[in-house]
């Protein structure tokens, strides 16, 4: 009975070493963005795949930061036009990103949330949030585009606010977390 406790050990031993050595192989899987059929230009994978071994982060909505401080409050003026509004939207998003060392290009899914504008004709500004929203996606400094899902909503919690903007972005798992999770899993007798 000890003798096969003993080689139970030794074999979680080895697995674990295992899980060590190939961390950067681990971690070395990539993520799966299909492209938008026929050879769409569009700046949005039609879908994402994010493989085993990566932890997947949610960011809340983000709304974009006043810029004019002498605007009337509560009024797209005080934070400016849809394209600012966006830059802002996505910088915000990007700080939060970074303080979980991620960056744009591991946003997989992204959900715009927009409100009609009083200066478009009281329409969506969709090429407003393209011209922002194309500065951070599918660019030559970084070329990975989520899947996205745009929609029009009647208000933001924000007055004046013309977009909120959550994603979901994916990292490989450190091989330390995998040893630690490997560790705990309870084995079978």
């Amino acid at each position: 009975m000890h003798l096969i406790e003993r080689r139970r050990c030794v074999l979680l031993a080895m697995g674990l070493l295992g899980l060590a050595a190939g961390g950067a192989a681990w971690g070395a899987e990539n993520v799966l963005r299909t492209p938008l059929p026929d050879g769409n230009p569009f700046p949005i994978s039609a879908a994402v795949t994010v493989p085993a071994g990566f932890d997947t982060v949610y960011v809340s909505g983000a709304l974009p930061s006043a810029v004019n401080k002498d605007a009337p409050k509560g009024t797209p003026a005080e934070y400016g036009d849809m394209q600012a509004q966006t830059v802002s939207v996505l910088t915000s998003i990007k700080g939060t990103l970074a303080k979980l060392g991620l960056g744009m290009g591991d946003v997989v899914k992204m959900t715009v949330f927009m409100v009609a504008d009083p200066a478009n004709d009281n329409k969506l500004n969709f090429p407003a949030l393209m011209a922002g929203y194309t500065q951070f996606f599918g660019t030559a400094e970084q070329p990975n585009k989520p899947a996205r899902s745009a929609v029009q909503v009647a208000a933001l919690v924000a007055p004046g606010a013309l977009l909120e903007v959550e994603v979901i972005a994916a990292k490989p798992r450190s091989a330390k977390a995998r040893i630690a999770k490997a560790a705990a899993t309870p084995k079978a007798p």
